[in-house]
């Protein structure tokens, strides 16, 4: 089970140090960024964002070792670019988007597509591949993760501000993405064909432009053969990232033990681990029973302790849930700063404490 490769995607805010908003230097971040080995540094929807990708990593340790040197990279570029890399889901003070004066023509087309959808969407996330044989495979991880995913959001849930006020949400950023009509939790597949056809009718009705708008929290990959998993905020630690992923790998490894979720009640799920996060309360995605969810976080752990054991990681995931625990989420965290600015100023600090 240990042989399933994993590679992540983190995306970061760029904020200028003085006014603590975002600043649009994403080009001259990545034009100055020097990204050694398998790193790949991105840009993003906005020029207020900056993504980094690890390589394929076959072990936890690469994998730890790749997310933090990403971090440094990004964010000894945006020093020397003059902004600061911060790690949330929503820019706490100001917004990030839509872009100055840009001239990419693809976002021109979602924004005449979309309109005021494009606005304010310059969010921040964890993605995260784990290498799959073929597409088949990918859905059918997919299926298997669908009763997780308010787990995984609610354990990474770090975007409780947004333009300087608390929203009453864990993850402010889960909510905002929300709006796009192909988002959040995918169906249940049968199989390679019945996600085609799917997609296939959602292009036709132009709710997507192309496939690549497929914005799903979970979907094969288009250009990767892994299946991408796209539920969390970005986290404010490293280490939080690479458990997070570990966490993915094993339920993809593992296999099912529930029966299939039903799609309202799971939207449901979702709704409430945005808002309360792992510090809160959890509706279960069968039943919609509330329970704690740090409860349903200990169940997801002892769910796929066979695949962490088998790797050597159980130690270190329930270390960090321990810690989590203890500290709370990143919500949790954020809220704990006295204004808009100190916050912003700890997200900073954060962002390069484990590089």
């Amino acid at each position: 089970m240990s042989h399933y490769t994993v590679g992540v995607e983190q995306e970061f805010l760029l904020v200028d140090p003085d006014s603590r908003r975002p600043a649009a230097l994403a080009p001259r971040v990545r034009e100055i960024s020097s990204a050694p080995g398998d790193l790949d540094v991105q840009g993003e929807l906005t020029p207020f964002q900056i993504e980094v990708a690890t390589g394929v990593t076959s072990s936890f340790e690469e994998l730890s070792d790749q997310v933090r040197q990403g971090r440094r990279v990004l964010v000894n570029a945006a020093d020397e670019a003059g902004c600061r890399l911060v790690a949330t889901g929503v820019p706490p003070i100001g917004e990030a988007g839509p872009p100055p004066g840009s001239d990419d023509p693809r976002y021109h087309r979602i924004e005449y597509s979309h309109r005021r959808l494009v606005s304010g969407t310059g969010v921040c996330g964890l993605h995260v591949h784990v290498g799959v044989s073929s597409k088949s495979e990918a859905l059918a991880a997919s299926n298997k993760l669908r009763a997780w995913l308010p787990t995984l959001l609610a354990l990474s849930a770090n975007s409780p501000y947004a333009r300087g006020e608390d929203t009453g949400y864990a993850s402010w950023r889960s909510m905002v993405w929300s709006r796009w009509p192909v988002s959040g939790p995918p169906p249940f597949w049968n199989g390679p064909a019945d996600y085609d056809r799917t997609v296939d009718a959602l292009i036709s009705s132009e709710a997507l432009m192309d496939r690549a708008m497929v914005y799903w929290d979970v979907r094969p990959s288009a250009d990767h053969p892994t299946v991408e998993v796209r539920v969390a905020d970005i986290p404010q630690l490293a280490t939080e990232v690479a458990v997070l992923a570990e966490l993915i790998r094993a339920l993809v490894v593992t296999e099912p033990s529930e029966q299939r979720v039903d799609d309202s009640v799971l939207r449901a799920a979702y709704w409430r681990a945005s808002r309360d996060g792992v510090d809160g309360l959890a509706a279960d995605p069968h039943t919609g029973k509330l329970s704690p969810a740090f409860d349903r976080a200990v169940s997801l752990v002892e769910h796929v302790a066979v695949a962490l054991r088998d790797r050597g990681t159980l130690s270190t995931v329930e270390q960090q849930l321990d810690w989590l625990r203890h500290n709370g989420c990143g919500a949790a965290r954020q809220r704990r700063c006295p204004d808009p600015e100190s916050l912003v100023d700890m997200l900073i600090a954060r962002t390069r404490e484990e590089t």
